[in-house]
């Protein structure tokens, strides 16, 4: 029986150890045929040798299992639980040991079969699987690369067949350009194709399957070809947009022609010209026609008046620019066409030229007159970035560029006001303090670039904004019959608009006069005649200029005049002038009447007349404190009438005044009443002494009686009496001067004694309500009384002296 289970074993373990030797010659053969190849070919015959590797293993899968099972049964019937045990020397074993250490070594054997078989099989299922996937995307890479292949070489001839940039018209330079984006987004799906395939090879490396050779040539040369045509497109594109941008429709390569030898056109990074003078190797912002303009300017710096000074240079530019010869209808169809409707946006300098080019191009359309199109846009755009951008940034609002051209277009100033108050209101057609102030300082810029904007206000709008507000109280915002009736008042900061109007139209007027100073006949452009002399016209240079004869001194009120006058103006001027010449000089100087309306305002209720007397829509009116006799500019009147640091509307003004004040004590308010008071004794002290002169002069008029009712012959003591009756004389004129001084120093000390009493009770009720906490509520009346005590105190020491 041991015997037989001996040759039984024995055969067991020696199909074991086959197996065993067997599956890893097997493992060691699967493991040869790495790695899989990197191309379709290797890929499909080493699946095919895979194939027949894995029949071979699976055809000796019954063997191996029917001897796993032998062992499985042997094992259950001799089954091993007592551990290994280590015999002596000369101890024999006994069956029963032995047959245990048998079944031992059957179990090791028929394990390591078992893993070694298991390990097998689950190596070549991966491994056909690792190839199924391979094969699959080399497919995939293999198909792709033909497909681009194809797509690039279509792309490629399309490349070729571009011609130079050089050889393209400029006017199918956009079109060209169109045609390059869309051939760039037609290879859109072989940038994505490109980007497929190196995404399949990345993964092929990534699991340990490299391209071969060929492939991975073919690859690299898809990916160069493919690099080099996106290359060629963009630098074509990039040639093109440069070409279209230098020498295209849009570009300023055309008003390269606005300048002559030696002047060259040249563009800052920002788009801004500038001019280069090679002979003087100079350079400079302005175009040279545009300096010769401002020095022709110059020449009309001896005008007196700021408004007419301004109003004629405007109209200078207005002629240089030819700006004279557009319509306001023009302009708003060129701002629709430029799509310029929000006033806010900002214009970069290729989009002024595309607007001006378009004007002045409609402008030779509509008129029929032969434009320098190049010259008038670079002029144009000069004066803008003059007025508008003289940092040169190269930006300008579109409210800006409006306001320029609208207020020097050829168009009726009352649709002038018209067309900018809409630009800057809403919905409902109104605006308000903001937006109003928004447009006059657009305005204020065009004086304050021809150093004039002192005389209108200096760039400070609040004023104007609140004169304008005054017109229709209490509301918010307002509508454009309230601009319009502010603006027909003409208002300091915007006077110069009107102005340029008449001097546009007394240009070709002639009037059938002759001029008292030059006696130039007949008088072309404005005439002013007298309302205080009768035949006294005088030209537009010599009262500009303040030009008189020799003399002759010219009296006020004046009229101007810039259309021929009819019957009906001249008998109304003889009637004017024969009412002035029974009016004395006082009169005009405690009526005075301006031709315009001051946007600063007065002190309390003491209101000057403040508008003109506009006898007509064709004439001015100037008023002695005007005269140029006696050298006063329109800008010396405003500050003799209406100083800003007496504003007490003015915000900075105001909020000065009460920042001064609340830091000041009860006993600084005192210091300042003692020291009027004290102004107040000196003046008293002066009404004095002059009440004494007075009663001295009076002392003598029986002797100036006498003396005139003499017959005035030669007799003993005449010398004597001649003498006695000039001095009569002279102490009569110095009697009347003083009467008159006391008079005035007496209504001083009336309004002093006035307000340094009110002054005093304010400040008694500022003492009772700082007790209750409620002092500030009298700081405003407080101020207004202070500066009047002030201003008539000065007022009465100008007077003593």
């Amino acid at each position: 029986m041991c015997v037989c289970v001996c040759v039984c074993v024995g055969k067991l373990q020696l199909s074991l150890q086959e197996i065993i030797e067997w599956l890893t010659a097997k493992d060691e053969e699967l493991s040869e045929q790495l790695p899989i190849g990197g191309d379709v070919g290797a890929v499909q015959h080493q699946r095919e040798f895979h194939q027949v590797f894995m029949e071979d293993v699976k055809s000796h899968g019954p063997f191996i299992y029917s001897v796993l099972e032998s062992a499985q049964a042997f094992l259950a019937q001799h089954p091993f639980q007592e551990p290994e045990e280590t015999l002596t020397d000369g101890k024999e074993v006994s069956p029963r040991r032995r047959i245990l250490n048998v079944s031992r070594s059957v179990w090791k054997q028929a394990n390591v079969a078992s893993d070694l078989w298991e390990k097998l099989t689950a190596r070549c299922v991966d491994r056909h699987r690792h190839m199924e996937r391979t094969l699959e995307r080399l497919l995939q890479i293999q198909a792709a690369m033909e497909e681009l292949a194809v797509a690039l070489e279509q792309a490629e001839g399309v490349r070729d067949a571009w011609e130079p940039v050089g050889d393209l018209f400029i006017d199918s330079l956009q079109d060209h350009i169109d045609a390059t984006k869309l051939f760039k987004e037609e290879l859109t799906q072989v940038k994505e194709g490109m980007k497929h395939i190196n995404d399949l090879a990345h993964q092929l490396a990534i699991s340990d399957v490299h391209l071969s050779m060929e492939n991975t040539r073919a690859l690299e040369h898809l990916n160069s070809r493919w690099k080099v045509l996106q290359a060629s497109i963009e630098e074509r594109l990039k040639q093109l947009q440069d070409a279209h941008r230098d020498f295209g429709p849009g570009s300023q390569h055309f008003l390269s022609s606005s300048v002559q030898i030696p002047w060259e056109r040249a563009i800052s990074p920002n788009k801004v010209p500038y001019y280069i003078n090679h002979q003087a190797q100079t350079t400079c912002w302005d175009h040279p026609k545009m300096t010769e303009l401002y020095q022709a300017l110059a020449d009309l710096n001896n005008i007196k008046f700021s408004a007419y000074r301004t109003a004629m240079k405007l109209r200078r530019v207005q002629k240089a620019l030819r700006l004279d010869l557009v319509a306001l209808s023009s302009l708003g169809e060129v701002f629709r066409e430029q799509v310029l409707q929000q006033g806010e946006h900002v214009m970069d300098v290729v989009e002024m030229i595309h607007g001006l080019t378009a004007l002045y191009e409609r402008l030779e359309e509509e008129r029929s007159v032969l434009v320098n199109i190049p010259l008038c846009v670079d002029m144009c755009l000069n004066w803008l970035l003059n007025v508008y951008d003289s940092a040169r940034n190269g930006k300008m609002r579109v409210l800006s560029f409006k306001m320029g051209l609208v207020s020097l277009c050829n168009a009726d100033v009352q649709e002038k006001y018209k067309y900018l108050f809409h630009q800057v209101s809403g919905p409902g057609g109104l605006t308000d303090q903001r937006h109003l102030s928004l447009l006059l300082h657009e305005a204020i810029q065009i004086p304050r670039q021809l150093g004039e904007v002192a005389a209108f206000g200096g760039s400070n709008v609040e004023p104007s904004v609140r004169s304008c507000f005054r017109v229709a109280p209490g509301k918010p915002a307002i509508e454009v019959s309230h601009f319009l009736e502010w603006m027909s008042l003409e208002p300091q900061s915007m006077v110069w608009l009107p102005v340029l109007h008449r001097v546009a139209a007394a240009e070709s007027t002639k009037h059938q006069a002759k001029c008292y100073v030059c006696k130039q006949c007949p008088i072309k452009g404005f005439r002013y005649r007298s309302l205080k002399q009768f035949n006294v016209d005088i030209c537009q240079t010599c009262f500009l200029t303040g030009r008189t004869t020799k003399g002759k001194k010219l009296h006020y009120p004046i009229m101007e005049y810039y259309t021929p006058t009819t019957s009906g103006e001249k008998m109304r001027d003889f009637a004017k002038t024969l009412k002035n010449k029974f009016r004395s000089k006082q009169y005009f100087t405690k009526h005075p009447q301006r031709g315009y309306l001051p946007v600063q305002s007065v002190l309390e209720a003491e209101s000057l007349e403040t508008l003109a007397e506009m006898e007509s829509q064709n004439c001015s009116f100037f008023t002695d404190s005007l005269s140029p006799d006696e050298s006063l500019d329109e800008d010396q009147y405003l500050l003799r009438h209406s100083s800003p640091a007496l504003d007490h509307d003015s915000p900075c003004g105001q909020h000065m005044l009460l920042a001064h004040l609340e830091h000041q004590d009860k006993d600084q308010l005192q210091c300042t009443l003692a020291r009027l008071e004290n102004e107040n004794r000196v003046l008293q002290s002066e009404y004095r002494r002059l009440k004494w002169k007075h009663e001295e002069a009076v002392s003598v008029p029986m002797l100036t009686e006498a003396g005139e009712s003499g017959p005035g012959s030669p007799t003993e003591g005449g010398q004597q009496d001649e003498e006695l009756l000039a001095e009569a004389r002279v102490l009569r004129q110095h009697k009347t001067r003083l009467e008159t001084r006391m008079q005035i120093l007496e209504d001083h000390n009336k309004q002093l004694e006035s307000q340094l009493r009110r002054l005093r009770e304010l400040l008694l009720q500022v003492h009772l309500c700082e007790r209750h906490g409620d002092g500030v509520s009298w700081i405003d009346e407080i101020i207004i009384i202070i500066i009047n005590i002030i201003i008539i105190t000065s007022s009465g020491l100008s007077t003593t002296y």
